[in-house]
């Protein structure tokens, strides 16, 4: 369960990251770097953050081959990718549950607390998009811009709540992926953000 929840994250993550790359131009050699990076950043954080080495992503052909593949699917139809903007802002959504609730399910496996279940989730969910954002010399959406990483907390709760519940992980894994989803949508749709500091200059 684990394993399919982090490649279709993987693959959301990659078009994501695969399509800001074309966005600002890079090479095709550069689409897939940055396309790898946004998939596999944040597993690779929470790997390192759980003492996991080599990380997974580095052990299974599987989690290399997939953001390739769809990097480079993006890079030749990117116009028609590029038109489906709330496909695209729609997948960034489910990958963002996704990789949140597979990373907090991961910690705990691994015999972490709750709490760092909670923030070890969160980090595998929102690193990627923040690598992507670096790259391309932009600050992180997730430090400037609607709720991002409150959705992705939100979602580990839900996983901690039902692990400390003895509830079956298969189930109580989906709802918290789709209500990271639902918070992140709703976020978009309604413009929320997080409270920014008053009075500055423009």
């Amino acid at each position: 369960m684990l394993v399919v929840l982090d490649l279709v994250g993987i693959a959301v993550f990659a078009a994501s990251g695969a399509l800001a790359a074309v966005r600002a131009r890079l090479d095709t050699f550069g689409v897939a770097v940055l396309g790898m990076t946004t998939a596999l950043g944040g597993g690779i954080m929470r790997d390192v953050l759980l003492g996991v080495h080599p990380p997974t992503t580095l052990r299974d052909w599987r989690y290399l081959l997939v953001p390739v593949v769809t990097s480079l699917i993006v890079f030749w139809f990117h116009p028609q990718v590029a038109r489906l903007r709330r496909a695209v802002l729609l997948a960034d959504a489910i990958g963002l549950g996704l990789f949140t609730t597979s990373g907090t399910a991961t910690a705990l496996a691994w015999g972490a607390p709750a709490y760092t279940a909670c923030l070890i989730g969160m980090t595998a969910g929102i690193g990627g998009g923040a690598l992507r954002d670096v790259l391309i010399r932009e600050i992180p959406m997730v430090l400037r811009k609607e709720i991002y990483a409150l959705a992705a907390l939100a979602g580990a709760a839900v996983v901690v709540a039902g692990d400390w519940l003895d509830w079956p992980s298969g189930p109580v894994t989906i709802v918290g992926a789709a209500i990271t989803v639902l918070i992140r949508l709703l976020a978009l749709w309604r413009h929320w953000n997080a409270p920014v500091a008053r009075g500055l200059g423009s």
